[in-house]
C-alpha cells in the first residue's frame, strides 16, 4: 500500500470499516438509516463502488473484498467524495454473507469480474455454482437483483446456465443483459475491452 492508502486505512477503517463477526447485521446502525441494502462482492480498488454510490444515495452500499489495498482506497474515495452511504468489509464474502446478513435483508448483490478460475479442476472454486447462489439468493428481498458481470466468456455461460437453473431466480433479459447505465466502466474493464474480451451483464431477480 503507499502512504495514502495506509493513512486511509488507520484514520477511516474506525469510520467506515465493519468488523467481520458471527452478529447479524442492522443497516440502521452501520449507517445511521434505513437503507436498502447494496452487497457488492469484490469491490476492487472501489472506484465503481464509489460512482454508483454517489448516484445512489438512498441505497446503502456494503462493499466486501480481501484486497487491503483496495479497500483502503475506497475509504478514501468514501471519505473525499463526502459519501455516507458507503461501508467497507475486508474478509470473506460468503463468510460475511452466510453470518451477518439475515435473509432476506439485501435490496440487490453485485458480483463484477469475480475470479473465474479457468482451469477445469479451479472451477469449484468460482463464486458463482449451485451451493453459493442458493446462500446469495436466500438474502435477496423478494424482487432483489442479483447483477453479475464477466469479461471470461467460459465463466459467463456456467453463470447463465446456473442461475437459469435457479426456479427463484428470473432472467430480467432473454439471456445476457446490455450493461446498464448504472454500472460504471472501470479501468480493468477497459483493459480487457482493449484486449479485446467481450464482457457478459447478466441480471436476475428473486421471484415473491
Amino acid at each position: 500500500m503507499g502512504d495514502r492508502q495506509r493513512d486511509a486505512l488507520e484514520r477511516l477503517w474506525p469510520v467506515y470499516g465493519v468488523p467481520v463477526t458471527e452478529e447479524v447485521l442492522d443497516p440502521v446502525a452501520i449507517f445511521g438509516r434505513s437503507l436498502p441494502l447494496v452487497l457488492e462482492i469484490g469491490s476492487g480498488m472501489g472506484d465503481a463502488t464509489a460512482d454508483m454510490a454517489a448516484a445512489d444515495p438512498d441505497r446503502g452500499y456494503l462493499a466486501v473484498d480481501v484486497h487491503t489495498p483496495g479497500i483502503a482506497n475506497l475509504l478514501a474515495l468514501t471519505e473525499a467524495r463526502g459519501l455516507t452511504n458507503v461501508r467497507v468489509v475486508l474478509g470473506d464474502a460468503l463468510d460475511v454473507v452466510r453470518h451477518q446478513l439475515a435473509p432476506g435483508s439485501l435490496d440487490a448483490v453485485h458480483v463484477f469480474f469475480p475470479d473465474p478460475w479457468p482451469k477445469a479442476r479451479h472451477h469449484k472454486r468460482r463464486l458463482i455454482q449451485p451451493r453459493h447462489l442458493e446462500l446469495l439468493r436466500s438474502r435477496l428481498v423478494p424482487g432483489g437483483t442479483l447483477h453479475c458481470a464477466t469479461d471470461s466468456a467460459d465463466y459467463a455461460e456456467a453463470m447463465l446456465e446456473t442461475l437459469r437453473a435457479d426456479p427463484e431466480l428470473t432472467n430480467v433479459h432473454d439471456g445476457y443483459a446490455p450493461r446498464p447505465a448504472y454500472r460504471p466502466l472501470t479501468k480493468f474493464e477497459e483493459r480487457g475491452v482493449l484486449a479485446g474480451r467481450d464482457v457478459f451483464d447478466l441480471i436476475f431477480t428473486r421471484g415473491s
